[in-house]
This record gives C-alpha cells, structure tokens and sequence, in this order.
C-alpha cells in the first residue's frame, strides 16, 4: 500500500476551472483505494477556507466530492493546514472524516518518522505572518469573521489572494522560501527529530539527502499544482517525488541543493 502527499493546489475561490484544477481533480480520481490507504494535504489546498456552521463554498464542489468518494473507499485522510487554510476544522473533519494537523506533526512511514510541515511561518523574515495567523486563528476573530455574508467574504478572499499571487516570484526556483525551508530540514535531521522532512509552502519540488545521527535522512518538498502538478509518494519503503501526468514521471533525489547551500555558507 502507498502513501501519497500533495500541497499547494491553491483551488481558486470561485471555482473557476483552471487547468491545474481540472487536472488535480482527475488526479484525485485517478487515485485507487485498492492501492492507496493514505493521503495526506500538506497545507494550501483552497486558495481560502472558512468554515461557516450551514455553508460550504460551492466552488469547491467537485474537489470536496473527489475527497469524499477517497473517504468512501477507505483511505484515511490528514490535512496538515497551510498558511490559505489554517482556518480548516469542523467540516473537514466530521464530513470527510480529516484528521486535522494545525501545524508541525510526525507521522509514521513504515519504519521511519516524517516531519510534515506546510513551511508557514519558516522564514525568519515572517514575523508579521507569524503574528497574524495567531491572531487570526482566535475565538473573537473567527467569531467577527463568520458574521459576514458568504458572499462578501469570498470576495475578500478574491481580492487577497490576488495581492498574494502578485508577490509570488514567476520563477518558482528562485523563491525566497526556499532557503528557509532548506535550513528548517536540515536541522530537524541534524538533531534527529524525524527521519525525513517533508513541506510544501515554496512552489519548488525538491528531493534531497542528508547526514543524521541515525545515518542518511532526507528532505522532500512537495511543490506544487499551479506550476508543476507534482506530489510525493511513499510505498514499500520508497519515497518518490513525481510530476503528474497519464504516466507520472519521477524527479530523481539531487544533491546539487545540498552542495549549493553548503558554498553559500
């Protein structure tokens, strides 16, 4: 049986059928039950999540829907939240039947321990998000936020992301999350908390090896669906990083980062 872990869908908040959408939903589908007993969200599915106590956002139908059938097949759902959807909770976990990470957890992959983290909050220069999402994520807040009308708060969404995206560098691997998230596997492995890392947050897939205590550990960066459609896949004590397609395509482990981070320091 095989694990597979995913980030960075960015599902637009108005169901608008982008391509990476229509071929993230054929992804979903494409995923059999029979062979997969795992899949784990590594933080931004939805472009924006809010749970409201009597609506679901409609754009999200058909993913939701995909979710579900996985559900009903028997493949046990994480979602470990991101910085779009730390807002995840009660829906998510009582109608699909999520187990809800609000930040950092260690999972078990065989025989090894994996560090998930979305990759939020990482970066040293993040203070103000840092600040934000704590704010954010308290009672009065969440309560002040659900007394908008759905409808306006999709359109504050809209207008967010839309900041959000125009800060994105077009070249993903030029990324100023990159190095932070390098850093934060790096040490993790250093110290022996995990056997591998795996986040998302930077939009660029990574595969790379390192030295721990324990012998040689590695760091995987899920990437993303807006550019690459990429996912990581874990089966028989294999980890894999793949491009989507009919026929997936693997990105092989590379330790060209390892050595120029290492010159950079």
């Amino acid at each position: 049986m095989k694990t597979l872990v995913f980030s960075d869908v960015h599902l637009p908040v108005d169901g608008g059928g982008s391509a990476s959408q229509v071929r993230f939903i054929e992804f979903l589908r494409g995923i059999d039950p029979a062979e997969a007993d795992r899949v784990i969200v590594l933080g931004d599915l939805f472009d924006f999540w809010f749970e409201y106590r009597h609506v679901v956002f409609s754009g999200y139908f058909e993913v939701l829907r995909a979710l579900a059938a996985l559900r009903d097949g028997g493949v046990e759902l994480h979602f470990v939240c991101g910085n779009h959807d730390f807002w995840a909770g009660r829906f998510l976990r009582d109608q699909l039947s999520f187990t809800l990470h609000p930040g950092e957890t260690i999972l078990p992959f065989g025989s090894e321990r994996v560090l998930l983290h979305h990759g939020d909050g990482l970066n040293p220069a993040d203070w103000s998000y840092r600040l934000y999402k704590r704010i954010a994520r308290t009672r009065p807040v969440i309560g002040a936020f659900r007394l908008l009308h759905p409808d306006w708060a999709m359109r504050i969404a809209q207008l967010v992301s839309h900041g959000s995206r125009s800060f994105h560098n077009t070249d993903v691997s030029k990324g100023h999350e990159i190095a932070p998230l390098r850093q934060f596997a790096r040490r993790a492995l250093a110290e022996g908390r995990a056997d591998v890392v795996m986040c998302g947050h930077c939009h660029y897939p990574i595969h790379e090896t390192y030295e721990t205590p324990h012998g040689q550990g590695r760091y995987i960066n899920t990437g993303d669906w807006l550019y690459h459609g990429s996912f990581a896949e874990w089966e028989d004590g294999r980890f894999r990083l793949l491009l989507w397609d009919k026929e997936p395509q693997e990105i092989p482990c590379d330790e060209r980062g390892r050595a120029e981070e290492e010159a950079r320091q």
